[in-house]
């Protein structure tokens, strides 16, 4: 899995990416049909009365589909934790269709 991270309006620094590559590493363990994802941080203060704005932007490949999630937030780290936490129900929503989908054919098939 390859994980590419981008910043516009703010300085990607060690600490941001390394929080953003563990978390992100984090949603292999849902599923191995993950072959890239593409990560957008970026801040905005236009417009907004309370201060700096954060967005996150992930679009994640898997094999025959792809998804991308957005979440605002006052705190970067927490639109990142969002944003992981959204895909993480997203992939456990997946493979649970395919687990139901297997005993379908099972039961179809004349097994168990």
């Amino acid at each position: 899995m390859t994980i590419n991270i981008r910043a516009m309006g703010m300085d990607l620094t060690p600490a941001i990416r390394q929080y953003v590559e563990e978390k992100f590493k984090l949603l292999e363990k849902y599923t191995d049909i993950i072959t890239q994802i593409d990560i957008d941080l970026g801040k905005t203060t236009n417009h907004h009365q309370k201060g700096d704005i954060f967005t996150c932007a992930a679009i994640v490949q898997i094999t025959g589909d792809v998804l991308k999630i957005e979440k605002t937030e006052e705190d970067l780290y927490k639109a990142v934790d969002k944003v992981k936490d959204h895909y993480r129900e997203v992939l456990v929503n997946l493979k649970e269709r395919e687990r139901s989908d297997d005993r379908k054919n099972i039961v179809e098939k004349g097994g168990v």
